[in-house]
């Protein structure tokens, strides 16, 4: 039973509760699994996440992340960019050791990433998702759809949230955070097809999850998201070649 004097924050999926200095989120399958994953965070000495502090009354308890968590639509800075590519390649370094077990339980998506599975990926890198202080992205939260994948998995999906491709200097800011990855020229030849792969692979699950009677999901696609992400697919598919000379100009393997 939450605590009724407890602060709702309502989330895109899940509503979770602000109780002190901890927040109290709904139990899923993957819940267990992800605790581990904070855990292996911590002793490998990244902070930039929840303290995964256990289970009460059918919530997951982890630490309260101090900063501001903004809405999908923000679109941070050059400076912002560079070191959120840091921070994010930090976070998949910290994973890489991660000991995997035959009882793992992650978040199941219909269309799995692809290989290889060289990282444990956060699968949800956006600005919700983000805790920002002073303009400078701080920590990542919400891991409820991690899962192992390839690094440019979420690279790919991060550049596509924070780029507003629509603007003349889209494929600048997006450099700027795949400087801050440090990622190589290889694999920036491949970034927006990574990114329309995981749109894509967004739109399937989100279709499946309604299928399946998944109210939130087909809430989602009555409110058109689906054609949206359709849309920016196609327009990120047109333009590949000019984001991709921009996004590789001075990269190095």
């Amino acid at each position: 039973m939450i605590d009724p004097s407890a602060e709702a924050m309502v989330g895109g999926i899940n509503t979770v509760y602000r109780i002190g200095e901890t927040v109290h989120r709904p139990l899923g399958p993957q819940t267990l699994t992800v605790h581990r994953l904070l855990k292996h965070l911590r002793a490998n000495g990244f902070t930039a996440a929840p303290q995964a502090l256990g289970v009460e009354g059918g919530y997951e308890v982890v630490s309260f992340v101090p900063g501001d968590v903004p809405s999908a639509e923000h679109r941070p800075d050059i400076d912002g960019l560079y070191a959120l590519g840091r921070l994010l390649r930090d976070y998949h370094d910290a994973t890489t050791d991660f000991p995997s077990r035959p009882d793992d339980r992650w978040y199941t998506w219909h269309v799995p990433p692809p290989e290889p599975h060289d990282v444990v990926c956060h699968g949800d890198i956006a600005p919700y998702n983000t805790v920002f202080l002073q303009g400078t992205p701080v920590a990542f939260i919400d891991f409820d759809t991690a899962r192992p994948g390839p690094r440019i998995w979420d690279v790919g999906y991060a550049v596509y949230r924070f780029v507003d491709w629509r603007q003349p200097d889209a494929a600048v800011h997006a450099r700027a955070l795949c400087d801050g990855y440090r990622l190589t020229a290889r694999e920036r030849h491949g970034l927006i097809d990574a990114a329309i792969e995981r749109l894509d692979a967004l739109v399937t699950h989100m279709h499946e999850e309604a299928a399946n009677g998944n109210s939130v999901f087909a809430g989602h696609i009555d409110a058109g998201h689906d054609a949206l992400y359709r849309a920016d697919m196609q327009y990120l598919g047109t333009h590949r070649d000019r984001f991709t000379t921009i996004i590789g100009n001075g990269a190095v393997d």
